[in-house]
């Protein structure tokens, strides 16, 4: 019996601690969150001052009312022994836990219609791109380019279209291509090339610069989808390790927190006390 009261108090001040951290960490997100909303100008030369502050503060916000939820219920009821709390508590986490089983289900069976749906998406943002006024999404964009090292979805084809447009729009004959696709090892010596590019917030190339020809537009070859399919290749171990060990700790700490309620004493009326 005794050894018995010694684990239950070990998980109990376990459960404390790790639902302690949780809470904490939560409470930093939330107010991450809120310093972002109500506080945008002290991001705005870092992020840019536009709709993209607005989601990411909610994004944090949202997070971190649902950890610090987490992180009450979890200290509450392990330390106070409160079995109707556990139960909120293992609730929680196995909807949080069936939530990404289902998501990761879905992402891995309609992984072909994802792909689709983000093709089509990105061939609009080149639709409408416009180099004298770049929106939020078009500014992402170049962003992926520049850091993938990508030119379109697909391949510099996609931009053709818009190419012509541009061309007509602004009376020249050289040949465009989008800034953000610019190869810097793929100039040539001769200097023939013009870049006008201009640079956001974040250091990023954006609009459209010109070259003489199209035998030496200096882009990248390769389209952004095999270079996210690249990309997600070579980091899938640590990615497939992230997940599994989140699931293995949300596993784990249900477990702790059935444990936990079932072995408490069938006394109910611990509520009156607190």
């Amino acid at each position: 019996m005794e050894k018995k009261k010694g684990c239950l108090s070990v998980t109990k001040y376990f459960l404390f601690v790790f639902n302690l951290f949780f809470f904490v960490l939560g409470g930093l997100l939330l107010s991450f969150g809120l310093w972002i909303l109500f506080d945008k100008s002290s991001f705005s030369a870092v992020i840019g001052d536009n709709s993209t502050l607005k989601v990411w503060s909610y994004l944090f916000s949202g997070v971190g009312t649902f950890t610090m939820l987490l992180g009450f219920l979890g200290c509450l009821g392990s330390l106070k022994e409160i079995k109707c709390l556990l139960g909120f508590y293992f609730g929680f986490l196995l909807l949080l836990f069936a939530t990404q089983i289902t998501a990761g289900v879905l992402v891995y069976t309609q992984r072909n219609t994802l792909k689709a749906a983000a093709g089509d998406y990105v061939r609009e943002i080149i639709k409408t791109y416009d180099s004298t006024t770049i929106s939020d999404t078009e500014e992402s964009w170049d962003f992926v380019q520049s850091k993938f090292k990508c030119c379109g979805w697909t391949g510099l084809d996609d931009w053709q279209s818009l190419n012509e447009q541009q061309k007509r729009f602004r009376n020249v004959t050289l040949d465009m291509y989008p800034c953000s696709c610019l190869n810097m090892s793929a100039i040539t010596p001769s200097g023939n090339i013009s870049t006008n590019a201009t640079r956001d917030t974040k250091g990023i190339l954006s609009g459209f610069c010109e070259a003489s020809s199209k035998q030496v537009v200096p882009v990248y070859r390769v389209g952004c989808m095999n270079s996210v399919q690249a990309w997600l290749s070579s980091n899938i171990i640590l990615i497939v390790g992230v997940c599994l060990g989140v699931a293995l700790l949300e596993l784990f700490v249900m477990t702790l927190s059935m444990c936990l309620c079932r072995n408490l004493d069938q006394d109910y009326d611990k509520l009156s006390r607190y």
